[in-house]
């Protein structure tokens, strides 16, 4: 089949959505279909890496058509362009939200009822003043003609579905709505050895208990709680606990981020390493003895960098909301959102209890292998594909 994604953002820009659409359309074209990615050509400031670090992967296609926006503003870009590109493919995969496009892929699907076109609802838009205003407008009047101009909409949990502000849409009707959560590459991201040129770059010790935060440090994705990782961290020193953490990501909130650890004192214990090319990235989680999601709202609606860690045989602690828990209590705990006393406590009883590490970590990596592996995820979104398509 030839099939396009689109989607707001895209590697080598962090973001859930871009790296879950990324390693979609790889496995898909391992098996022979003609895979093609809309997305708006932007620029990513590379990141820090250190210069001694070995690639565990080379990098793969990413199957991307990079085009250039008239009208952009953070993730939203308005391309006209796109709607001419669609009645080429067989099946149209829009992953949503994508402000200033997903309503021109509903008015192409009006144009071409008999092409299919399939909708990722993948996170409610959630932002403080006049943007969540417009956020709000938007999902009363044009979220419910986007999402009802698809044949079948995909939601990674139905937990998080039934949260979210899509669930008016899902109750009115179930029948056009599949649960298939997102996968990870189990070879890609496995146990290893810990990085020590890592450690001695950052000045750690790898003795010492290691945390990893992964994430966009933009507007885009303030949601990500690293000041509240901060705060629980800086509670684990004033409660002599030794812990260190290492934070992957980059954005105009990083200096922000930055500048608070270092009034907290925790320089010293924190470091940010900023962003890691792609095939760097799995060594970042062979450094962690724990892996941390602090989102604070709806957001974060699965997490993929949780399936990466658990792949990676690393538990861990997520906050406790809809869609991300289904995925963080089978191999690891949750903690209410935004409290860092009690992400202190969950961080401290796991450190505390070093003996059953080893535990932890296999069954963290079965549970990715057993639940989230991709071939058995792109199974299930391939049968759809055909029936979509042959149907």
């Amino acid at each position: 089949m030839k099939i396009a994604h689109i989607v707001c953002s895209y590697p080598p820009y962090y973001g859930g959505m871009g790296n879950v659409v990324l390693q979609t359309v790889q496995e898909l074209g391992k098996r022979g279909h003609e895979v093609e990615v809309l997305t708006p050509l932007y620029k990513t400031k590379p990141g820090i890496a250190p210069e001694n670090f070995e690639e565990p992967v080379k990098a793969q296609v990413d199957y991307a058509r990079r085009m250039t926006p008239h009208i952009q503003y953070g993730n939203a870009a308005h391309i006209p362009e796109i709607t001419d590109e669609l009645d080429t493919f067989d099946l149209v995969h829009l992953h949503y939200p994508f402000f200033g496009t997903a309503n021109l892929v509903r008015k192409w699907k009006l144009r071409n009822p008999h092409k299919p076109l399939v909708i990722t609802y993948h996170m409610d838009s959630r932002a403080p003043g006049w943007k969540g205003l417009f956020f709000k407008y938007y999902n009363a009047f044009w979220m419910p003609r986007i999402l009802g101009s698809a044949d079948i909409v995909i939601g990674s949990s139905f937990d998080y579905i039934e949260a979210s502000d899509a669930a008016p849409m899902f109750h009115a009707s179930r029948d056009r709505w599949r649960e298939l959560p997102f996968g990870v590459d189990v070879d890609r991201f496995q146990p290893r050895d810990k990085p020590m040129d890592l450690f001695q770059e950052a000045g750690f010790d790898p003795a010492i208990p290691t945390i990893l935060f992964v994430g966009g440090m933009d507007q885009a994705h303030y949601f990500k709680g690293v000041d509240v990782l901060l705060k629980a961290l800086l509670r684990l020193k004033k409660n002599d606990y030794s812990v260190q953490a290492f934070f992957v990501g980059d954005g105009d909130l990083r200096a922000r981020y930055e500048a608070q650890a270092k009034g907290y004192g925790l320089q010293e214990r924190v470091k940010f390493l900023g962003y890691v090319e792609d095939a760097l990235l799995p060594i970042a989680y062979n450094a962690a003895d724990l892996f941390v999601l602090s989102s604070t709202t709806r957001g974060e609606a699965f997490g993929m960098v949780l399936l990466e860690a658990l792949a990676s045989g690393v538990p861990v602690v997520a906050s406790d909301l809809a869609g991300v828990r289904s995925v963080a209590e089978d191999a690891g705990m949750v903690f209410p959102p935004g409290d860092d006393f009690a992400l202190a406590e969950v961080i401290a009883g796991y450190i505390a209890d070093p003996q059953n590490k080893e535990d932890f970590s296999a069954v963290a990596r079965h549970v990715a292998l057993d639940l989230y592996a991709w071939p058995h995820i792109i199974d299930q979104l391939e049968a759809l594909y055909t029936e979509l398509v042959e149907g």
